[in-house]
């Protein structure tokens, strides 16, 4: 049997995240990923969007967690050449009825210490010759990154501080055992002291394989159309419209990406399976009445199908807000748990990490 001092299962944004922030000369890490590159799921198939920090309830981990990684990923990005750009962003209201909903988010935004203006019309015309709105709130501290690019510079940096990557090994089952927790894959048995449950949406069936506390996850798909090549001149940065009323997300956004592309998305639709990114896909007619509140220009023709995602949600479609799970495990007192990190787990992926850092010191 193997033997290291950490199990970290899931080889996404955080979990790679966590391994880099936590390796050491003393402390040895092995992460283990299903698929057979790291980052394939729902690190890689989202907008690309390096949050500020705006919607999330204050004092909330999502609210701290995202303010204190932005920094963090900006910082990372500039070290490690990951393309990204400090972009800023519209959040619109095109009609009377929504500039309250605004005043609401920017109550919000500065209650977690987020640099937000309400900006008028004008305002929006010089950044945003192309959008419609009668008001906006501008945050100028939301930027855009290329998410592939930062899992590979992750994985990069976990290699060069000796972290083991086992990409294409699934996680069979294990056993809590005093001072310790057995790992088992396909193919090996591996002891730890401690094992980080950053499975993404297979969370909570990791957390039962190891006879952790039981919790859902819920598989929450959002497709995306685009701009053709020809109309991406419309738009210089992210223009979001108002949040959904449910909570569940942040509405039809137009998102310029690192690559050239402009994004038109997510939907959000909660769905029983977690790996299905394309069966029933809406058309893409039904992308054209959102984008044109934002873009009143903008015609069928204009766009095009693109890709798709899915959230690992932590509370079901009837509730509007869950904040993430990070904590020791009720159940499995070396399992430590990092589950329901959907929006912004990506920008938070860094603060995420130092905070499993912390956890880690205390027990082990």
């Amino acid at each position: 049997m193997e033997t290291v001092d950490v199990v970290i299962v899931g080889g996404g944004a955080i979990g790679l995240a966590i391994g880099q922030a936590i390796a050491s000369p003393e402390r040895t890490v092995c992460v283990i990923e299903r698929h057979p590159k790291m980052g394939m799921e729902t690190s890689t198939h989202n907008s690309g969007v390096i949050h500020a920090g705006i919607y999330y309830p204050a004092g909330s981990l999502k609210a701290r967690l995202c303010v204190e990684g932005r920094e963090r990923l900006y910082e990372f990005c500039e070290r490690h050449a990951v393309p990204h750009r400090r972009s800023g962003k519209l959040i619109v209201a095109t009609e009377e009825a929504e500039i309250a909903g605004l005043e609401e988010l920017e109550a919000k935004a500065r209650a977690n210490g987020v640099a937000i203006e309400m900006v008028d019309a004008a305002f929006v015309r010089s950044r945003e010759p192309h959008v419609g709105a009668l008001a906006a709130l501008f945050s100028p501290s939301t930027g855009i990154i290329e998410p592939e690019s930062y899992v590979r510079a992750l994985a990069a940096v976990c290699a060069d501080r000796d972290v083991f990557l086992l990409p294409g090994t699934r996680v069979t089952g294990g056993i809590c055992a005093g001072d310790g927790i057995d790992v088992a894959t396909e193919s090996e048995r591996i002891r730890a002291r401690a094992l980080v449950n950053a499975a993404g949406l297979w969370a909570d069936d990791v957390s039962v394989a190891f006879g952790g506390q039981k919790f859902s996850i819920y598989p929450c798909r959002g497709e995306y159309a685009e701009l053709v090549p020809s109309k991406r001149g419309l738009v210089r940065g992210p223009v979001y419209p108002l949040p959904h009323a449910s909570g569940h997300g942040l509405g039809v956004h137009i998102t310029p990406t690192t690559y050239g592309s402009v994004l038109i998305g997510p939907t959000i639709r909660y769905q029983a399976r977690k790996d299905d990114y394309e069966n029933d896909r809406e058309p893409v007619e039904s992308f054209y009445e959102p984008t044109r509140k934002l873009l009143p220009e903008v015609r069928p023709e204009d766009l095009r199908l693109g890709g798709s995602g899915i959230r690992a949600k932590f509370h079901p479609p009837e509730e509007s807000f869950a904040d993430f799970l990070i904590a020791w495990d009720t159940e499995c007192e070396r399992l430590l748990q990092v589950a329901g990190i959907d929006s912004p787990g990506l920008t938070a992926s860094l603060a995420i990490a130092e905070r499993v850092k912390e956890l880690l010191a205390e027990r082990l």
